[in-house]
C-alpha cells in the first residue's frame, strides 16, 4: 500500500460517485515532511523522489531517502541561522533542485516558505521582504538576482542573504551549510511541534491590479493536491511528472512536488537559464521518458508549431493544461499530433484544482471540465444565487460547513481583501463561467475582464478562441474600449506568427474570420499587432495593463 491510501479512497466507480463520496482524512498536526516524505523514506528508501536536470548538461537525481537525510541537515544548517518555528524565509531558487530540499527543511522546523520567482526587481523584493517580515532570503548565485537584492539588503537589514550553488561576498554558503551540519534532526515536540492551523507556505500573488497580496497556506495544505495529482492528473507510483513552471509560482506546488510526491510519482525539473525554447522541451520528453506533462496553453501552441516529427513522445501518457484556459485549436492540434487529449484544470494561487477534466469526464475542447468534490465549487449571480445551466456567473466555493484543506486562510495583513473574498458562506474566486446541460464548466474570465458591448456581455476567452484558430495568431488578448456608442467595443492585441506582417487586409481578414468562428457580434473592432503580450511574472496575460494604455488614450 502506497501513502496516499491513508489520507483518502482511491476507487471509485463514476464522477457521480466520486463527486458524493469523496473526502479527505485529516490527521491530527499533518506536516508533510514528516508524514509523507519520511513515510516513503521508510518504506520504499530508494524510491525516486526527484529528477533534475539543466541547460548545462548537468543532472542529479534523488531518492525519498536522499530527500529526507538532506532536508534534516538542511534543517539543522536553518536552525544554526537563527530560523525557527513561524519565521519567513523567501526563496528565489529558479527551478534549482536545493527547492525542494529547502522546503521540506523548513516544513520541519515549522517555519513559512516564501516561494518567489527570480524575475523580481529590487522594488519587488523590498515590498516582500518588509510585508512577510522576511528573516532569511535564499537565491541563486546569480548576478542579476543579486543586484536587486543587493540594493534592498544589506547587512544591517534584518533579513539575512545566502546562496546556492555559489559563493558570494556578503552571502552565506548555504550550500556549504548543508552539506557540513548533522543528519541529526528530531521532530519537534511541545511548543515548537506543528499544528495544522499553523502558517506553512506564502505566496504572493502575481497582481494584476494593484500590489500583490500574501496568500497564507496552513499545514493541511498539501492534502488538498491529492485532488490534483491523483484525481486530476491520474498520476501513478511508476510516473516521471513534469510541470514546466518556476519554483516561484503556485503551479510548482500544484506540479512539483506535494500531490505528486503523496502519489509516490517522481517529479521531473528542467532548470534553463535562457529563455523558453519548446525544442528543448520536446527532447527532454523523449530522452528521459517523462509520462505525464503539465503545463500552460501557450507553451503547447508553441510545440504545435514546431516539426512534431522530429521528437520522441511516445512516453507520454497524459498531459494537462492550467494557467488559462485552453482554446479549441489547441487541443484539436495536440491531439491530431500525439493523439493525447488535452484535460484542463482551473484553480488558484489561493485553491487546488477546482474544475478539472478528472478521471471520469470525458474532455471538451474548450471546456474546463466538472467541478471537483471536496471544494464542490457553484455559480452564483450577482444576487448571491446558484446559476441555472447556460447562465454566466462567479465561481464560488461552500465554507459554511467546513474550510476544506487546500484553500487558501487569508489575505495576510489585508482584511479587506480577505472580506471581499470570503462572505456569505462562500469563497469568490472572481472568476467567471457557466456550465452546459451536461454539467461542462466553460470559462468566460475574470470580473473584470468581461466586455460589456450594446447589450452584449462578451467573454475575452471565446473571441481568443476564434482568433487562434488563424494561421496567423501566435498569441492574442481580448480587452475592451471605451465607446460612446457602444459603451464598450471589443479590442484585439496581436502577435503574429512568423510567417505574417502587419496590414491593414490582414485586420479585415482576422475581422471577418471571427465572425465566421463565432457569433459576429463579438468579432474584435479595433486589431492592434504587436511584438508581444504584456504578461505577469507567472505568465498570465495582463488585460489590465492593455486597457490601462486605451483608457488613458
Amino acid at each position: 500500500m502506497g501513502i496516499i491510501e491513508r489520507f483518502c479512497r482511491t476507487e471509485y466507480s463514476s464522477y457521480e460517485d466520486f463527486k458524493q463520496n469523496f473526502t479527505i482524512n485529516i490527521p491530527e498536526n499533518f506536516n508533510y515532511a514528516y508524514d509523507v516524505v519520511d513515510e516513503w523514506a521508510r518504506i520504499e528508501p530508494d524510491k525516486t523522489a526527484l529528477v533534475w536536470c539543466d541547460d548545462t548538461g548537468a543532472s542529479r537525481t534523488f531518492s525519498f531517502s536522499d530527500i529526507s537525510v538532506i532536508s534534516k541537515k538542511t534543517a539543522n544548517a536553518l536552525v544554526s541561522l537563527g530560523i525557527s518555528k513561524g519565521d519567513c524565509v523567501m526563496m528565489m531558487l529558479k527551478r534549482r533542485y536545493e527547492y525542494w530540499i529547502i522546503t521540506m527543511a523548513l516544513c520541519r522546523l515549522g517555519a513559512i516558505a516564501i516561494p518567489a520567482t527570480n524575475q523580481l526587481t529590487s522594488k519587488d523584493i523590498k515590498y516582500r521582504t518588509d510585508m512577510a517580515d522576511v528573516k532569511l532570503l535564499i537565491t541563486v548565485d546569480n548576478e542579476g538576482i543579486c543586484g536587486y537584492i543587493d540594493e534592498v539588503l544589506d547587512n544591517s537589514s534584518g533579513c539575512k542573504k545566502a546562496t546556492v550553488a555559489g559563493k558570494r561576498e556578503g552571502y552565506i554558503d548555504f550550500s556549504a551549510l548543508m552539506d557540513s551540519s548533522s543528519e541529526d534532526f528530531r521532530r519537534p515536540t511541545g511548543d515548537n511541534a506543528t499544528k495544522n492551523e499553523d502558517v506553512m507556505l506564502c505566496y504572493f500573488t502575481s497582481g494584476t491590479t494593484g500590489m500583490p497580496s500574501m496568500v497564507v497556506h496552513d499545514f493541511t495544505y498539501p492534502l488538498g493536491h491529492i485532488l490534483t495529482a491523483k484525481f486530476w492528473q491520474d498520476l501513478k507510483e511508476t510516473d516521471l511528472h513534469f510541470t514546466s513552471a518556476d519554483t516561484g509560482w503556485a503551479k510548482a506546488s500544484w506540479g512539483k512536488l506535494y500531490g505528486q510526491w503523496i502519489c509516490g510519482a517522481a517529479v521531473f525539473a528542467y532548470d534553463y537559464s535562457s529563455k523558453f525554447k519548446p525544442t528543448d522541451f520536446l527532447k527532454l520528453i523523449g530522452e528521459y521518458k517523462i509520462t505525464t506533462f503539465c503545463a500552460p496553453p501557450t507553451t503547447y501552441r508553441f510545440f504545435v508549431k514546431e516539426d512534431m516529427g522530429n521528437y520522441d513522445l511516445s512516453s507520454l501518457r497524459a498531459c494537462y493544461i492550467a494557467g488559462e484556459p485552453l482554446n479549441p485549436e489547441v487541443f484539436n492540434r495536440w491531439k491530431e499530433y500525439t493523439g493525447i487529449e488535452l484535460r484542463e484544470g482551473f484553480g488558484q494561487t489561493e485553491t487546488p484544482v477546482i474544475i478539472a477534466a478528472n478521471l471520469w469526464v470525458d474532455p471538451k475542447s474548450g471546456s474546463t471540465g466538472k467541478p471537483m468534490p471536496w471544494l464542490n465549487a457553484v455559480l452564483l449571480d450577482e444576487n448571491g444565487e446558484k446559476c441555472e445551466a447556460g447562465i454566466e456567473g462567479e465561481i464560488c466555493i461552500p465554507i459554511s460547513e467546513r474550510h476544506p484543506a487546500g484553500l487558501f486562510i487569508e489575505y495576510k495583513k489585508n482584511p479587506e481583501k480577505t472580506a471581499e473574498s470570503f462572505h456569505d458562506g462562500y469563497y469568490h474566486t472572481g472568476d467567471m463561467a457557466w456550465y452546459d446541460e451536461e454539467g461542462y464548466y466553460w470559462f468566460v474570465g475574470r470580473n473584470d475582464d468581461v466586455i460589456k458591448s450594446s447589450g452584449y456581455r462578451i467573454g475575452p476567452f471565446e473571441v481568443e478562441s476564434a482568433l487562434l484558430t488563424h494561421p496567423a495568431v501566435l498569441e492574442t488578448a481580448i480587452t475592451a474600449v471605451p465607446d460612446p456608442t457602444r459603451g464598450q467595443i471589443v479590442k484585439a492585441t496581436v502577435v503574429l506568427t512568423k510567417d505574417y506582417t502587419p496590414s491593414d487586409e490582414l485586420i479585415k481578414e482576422l475581422q471577418n474570420h471571427v465572425k465566421h468562428v463565432t457569433a459576429p457580434y463579438k468579432y474584435p473592432r479595433i486589431v492592434e499587432f504587436v511584438d508581444a503580450l504584456p504578461k505577469t511574472y507567472s505568465g498570465k496575460i495582463r488585460r489590465v495593463e492593455i486597457r490601462k494604455k486605451d483608457y488613458e488614450k
